[in-house]
């Protein structure tokens, strides 16, 4: 096949990209390399994939030094509305995974248009692409934050999601709806993912994994929300690639409905300070805790329900914390020569 992948500089984006091309597929990547945070990261993942950075150049698509033309990427905005019709009708995609998107709950508090340009425009030029060209899938992430201040657990899909309490959130619920609607009207199969707090090896930088990581091994204090009363259902980028891989590669197995939403997670919250331990355990280290107050636009708990996933996709997240912890730190030290 011949896939788009969206934010493939990005945490998620570059690791499908290692995955899909493991298995033979031709993969595009795509993003627009912006510098919500440290962009020596993004193109870090770019090269190891085999983009050099002085190849990448606006709207100019260049080929991986690795993987010859089963790779190739460009840079470019997902609102570009001429450039990427353009790609779309040049390269005709047989499926799309829309990973990109301004990411950051607490960022969508100063920067509001930053998150409608790309994660409304952007994501509405994606489906129009999809509708005029013809795409056979369209694969999108959502996330866990449109479950607002939901206090039943496990958060389930068929749980109300009406009330969003941040604009991150506002605009991950309507890429759903939007998706929803181009399916009903011009029958394009979509499946919509909500997303739980992913770690991992080449994590972003804003995420708890890096943030803690970082500040007990530079000696720095580690900040702890809401005095440490938080959970997470932290899920490891493996566990997130195979079940991303399944929708995007495979036949559902029971439902025929063209717009499906499931969760993705690995359905074993974590307690904060419990992480935090295990990170302390891993770098050999005590943090220095400084406990703060809940934090606008947080949520004191997220725990998926990802049966959905397993029954129609054999989803089956395996990897546990000690483990994925001990990754990401090796990870850090190698990458900073820590």
């Amino acid at each position: 096949m011949k896939i788009l992948v969206t934010g493939a500089a990005g945490f998620i984006g570059y690791h499908l990209c290692e995955k899909l091309l493991s298995l033979g597929h031709d993969v595009v990547g795509l993003d627009n390399i912006n510098d919500y945070y440290d962009v020596n990261l993004k193109y870090g993942r770019l090269n190891q994939l085999g983009i050099q950075r002085d190849q990448v150049h606006e709207s100019l698509i260049v080929q991986s030094v690795i993987h010859g033309t089963r790779f190739r990427f460009i840079r470019l905005n997902l609102e570009d509305r001429e450039n990427l019709p353009k790609l779309f009708g040049e390269e005709n995609f047989d499926s799309i995974c829309n990973l990109a998107a301004q990411a950051g709950v607490r960022h969508s508090l100063d920067n509001p248009f930053a998150y409608v340009e790309s994660n409304i425009t952007g994501f509405l030029n994606i489906l129009e692409c999809c509708r005029y060209y013809k795409v056979q899938k369209l694969i999108y992430a959502s996330s866990s934050s449109v479950y607002g201040l939901n206090d039943k657990v496990p958060f389930s899909t068929d749980d109300n999601v009406d009330h969003p309490i941040s604009l991150y959130a506002a605009t991950k619920r309507s890429n759903e709806l939007m998706a929803h609607s181009y399916s009903h009207l011009f029958g394009i199969k979509s499946i919509g993912l909500r997303f739980f707090t992913v770690y991992g090896p080449w994590g972003r930088p804003d995420m708890a994994m890096f943030l803690f990581t970082d500040a007990i091994l530079t000696g720095k204090p580690v900040n702890v929300f809401n005095d440490g009363n938080l959970s997470r259902d932290f899920t490891y980028i493996s566990d997130i690639v195979q079940g991303v891989t399944a929708t995007l590669l495979e036949s559902q197995k029971k439902s025929t409905s063209l717009h499906q939403i499931y969760n993705i997670g690995n359905s074993k919250p974590v307690k904060l300070l419990d992480f935090i331990a295990e990170v302390e355990r891993q770098t050999e280290k005590k943090a220095e805790k400084n406990m703060l107050p809940m934090q606008a636009g947080d949520v004191e708990q997220t725990w998926a329900d990802v049966s959905g996933l397993k029954e129609e996709f054999n989803y089956s997240p395996s990897t546990e914390i000690s483990y994925g912890v001990k990754q990401f730190v090796k990870w850090y030290r190698d990458y900073y020569n820590i």
